[in-house]
């Protein structure tokens, strides 16, 4: 299946410090690539890669479910951290969900997270019907490219496959189970005007950690996708100051 213009894994290897980038539901790498091409400027090695059923067609997102995106994203933690002597995730809404998972399960092989706008539940009112709905309507309207900076495109779909939208349901139900086991530094970067994912996400998020070194950073100028809007360049600059000042 052909990929989305922009949908390509990024990769490439640079010095000691190991960053992984992990793009949103319905995305593409084409949300996170900038970003990791900044950290690449700085030395590092980065990868970005493509989670399964992303980047191609929605459909191709039904066949897939949380724990495919979870291998994905563990696949290129592991390889950097074969070659790294520290390792940083990043992840993008549910791309966030996934750093969690990462954090939850590989404790201190991790040196530090950075969210931006990370997801661990929903507050849309069909939330509820969902595990009925995935079984009889494959796709609802999409909630792609929430960007206020005009000119954007994330590369995602305009629809929400609906089997896969209810596997994500049961990520967050396990990182919500876990989320104690948090423990890394933690910098997160949250939306003032997000219409994909509630402030609440981002409460939950830094209530419950355990990490003592955590910090949110309230971005004025942007909606969902911040990594391609107009405070982009604030979660670049406090990205690389974080991973040096813990490298």
């Amino acid at each position: 299946m052909p990929l989305m213009p922009g949908a390509e894994p990024y990769s490439t290897d640079g010095g000691s410090t190991g960053i992984l980038l992990l793009h949103g539901f319905t995305g593409s790498p084409k949300s996170m690539t900038p970003w990791g091409e900044r950290m690449a400027a700085e030395g590092h090695t980065v990868r970005v890669p493509r989670l399964p059923g992303h980047g191609t067609r929605w459909q191709d997102m039904n066949l897939t479910r949380w724990e495919d995106w979870y291998a994905e994203a563990e696949r290129s933690f592991r390889e950097l951290s074969n070659s790294c002597e520290k390792v940083f995730v990043f992840g993008l809404s549910m791309g966030g969900s996934l750093t969690l998972r990462l954090a939850e399960q590989h404790g201190d092989a991790i040196t530090g997270i950075v969210l931006v706008n990370p997801a661990v539940h929903s507050e849309r009112p069909d939330r509820f019907a969902l595990p009925l709905l995935q079984l009889i309507v494959p796709s609802f309207p999409g909630i792609s490219n929430d960007i206020k900076k005009p000119g954007q495109d994330e590369g995602a779909y305009d629809k929400i496959p609906l089997k896969a939208a209810h596997s994500l349901t049961k990520l967050w139900k396990a990182v919500k189970e876990d989320i104690a086991r948090v423990t890394q530094p933690l910098l997160l970067f949250r939306s003032a005007e997000d219409h994909v994912v509630e402030a609440s996400n981002a409460k939950f998020i830094l209530d419950h950690v355990s990490s003592a070194d955590a910090t949110e950073v309230v971005l004025p100028d942007s909606y969902h996708v911040a990594t391609l809007d107009n405070d982009a360049e604030t979660i670049v600059s406090g990205s690389i100051e974080f991973v040096r000042r813990l490298s």
